[in-house]
């Protein structure tokens, strides 16, 4: 079993900047992928940023030179550096993992970007 535990999010005004992490435990030992979607109000989910095993990133295109992923030594938390944030940021953020054949996601948390 794995669990996937988001911390961070919160509200900020458009420009600024936010982290949010994600902390995975249990069977980690296979982790391939990790990293974020996001779902905003009436949309559907959609990727945010991965990052590989062997540190290979994904961005969707509405963030790059934004967002930044990064991941710890052990592989098991990941991180989402979000800056320059715009209104159309706002959305529940999800923690995500591709560990073996399976994907997991976690609760989610909140951005919500003032403009």
């Amino acid at each position: 079993q794995v669990q996937l535990v988001e911390s961070g999010g919160g509200l900020v005004q458009a420009g600024g900047s936010l982290s949010v992490s994600c902390a995975a435990s249990g069977y980690t030992f296979d982790i391939n992928d990790i990293g974020w979607y996001r779902q905003a109000p009436g949309k559907e989910r959609e990727l945010v940023a991965t990052i590989s095993s062997t540190d290979s990133t994904n961005y969707a295109d509405s963030v790059k030179g934004r967002f930044t992923v990064s991941r710890d030594n052990a592989g098991n938390t990941v991180y989402l550096q979000m800056n320059s944030l715009k209104p159309e940021d706002t959305a529940v953020y999800y923690c995500y993992a591709h560990i073996g054949r399976w994907d997991y996601w976690g609760q989610g948390t909140p951005v919500t970007v003032s403009s």
